[in-house]
């Protein structure tokens, strides 16, 4: 039986329906075509952990397993978990292509089924900054990682570019629910402090850039608007005029922030990637 020190901190309603939004929108698309391209950042982490042959590795919110791969190529003993089943057999997929042995498990970052101090490192590359109770996922990945144990992240930062593009999309949409914090809190110093610190022997948060290499612009948003679920969703929740204003805004946003010098997209979007020494 699963074994708890920390105290459990029940979701309000609109939390929880907040939630089953999210899961909707995550769960259509299909994130694994922009989740592939991101592999660079797990191989990265998996480094700043510094990650031993051996090491009982959890992947929190793990998408179609980014990080999980990249720790299993270290030979470490893997579990990684979503709370979209796609997500997870796409991941089955990557690792049976790959040769890598990886527990695949569904789960929500907010109550993960596994006893206290069960992991030697707990990773999420963003994935668990988006979970509506961020202080309940954050005391479980610290409930769950063994003392003097790693916990691992990639988080966007708010003035980033998919921080940016968050913001943009946030002024077509209605407000979030009451109590419902900002994902991007996850890509900042305090944010981190607030939610680990009392449970940390120390946080060490370095930015990092990904670029985004696209064909174009419009190639770029012609991927997010088909697979990429928060970018999906916030189109078919507008009218045509409305969509086409939000696209020229995103647009905008990318020929601002392009560093390529020709017609192809490069861009790079920064992230916080943080390593965390629980006590």
């Amino acid at each position: 039986m699963m074994t708890t020190t920390a105290v459990r901190q029940t979701a309000t309603p609109e939390l929880a329906a907040l939630k089953s939004r999210q899961q909707v929108a995550w769960s259509s698309g299909n994130y694994a075509v922009v989740g592939t391209t991101l592999q660079i950042v797990g191989e990265q982490l998996c480094e700043a952990l510094d990650l031993r042959a051996g090491s009982k590795v959890l992947d929190v919110a793990a998408g179609n397993g980014m990080v999980s791969l990249a720790a299993a190529r270290r030979w470490c003993d893997v579990t990684s978990t979503d709370y979209v089943p796609a997500l997870l057999e796409s991941g089955r997929a990557r690792a049976t292509a790959n040769g890598l042995s990886i527990k695949f498990m569904e789960a929500d970052a907010e109550s993960l089924p596994f006893d206290d101090a069960s992991f030697d490192a707990v990773v999420s590359t963003f994935g668990v900054m988006f979970a509506p109770n961020q202080a309940q996922a954050a005391s479980e990945m610290m409930r769950v990682c063994k003392r003097s144990g790693r916990i691992g992240l990639a988080n966007w930062t708010p003035d980033g570019f998919i921080g940016q593009v968050f913001k943009t999309l946030g002024k077509y949409l209605p407000p979030p629910p009451a109590g419902a914090k900002s994902p991007a809190l996850w890509g900042t110093r305090a944010g981190l402090d607030e939610m680990f610190g009392s449970q940390a022997g120390s946080i060490k948060a370095e930015p990092r850039f990904f670029n985004f290499r696209y064909k174009s612009a419009e190639h770029f948003l012609e991927i997010f608007k088909t697979y990429y679920g928060p970018v999906l969703k916030a189109f078919a929740a507008l009218d045509a005029a409305v969509q086409q204003d939000l696209h020229n805004d995103l647009y905008a946003l990318i020929v601002r922030m392009n560093k390529s010098g020709d017609a192809t997209m490069v861009v790079p979007s920064e992230y916080l990637e943080v390593v965390i020494v629980r006590k």
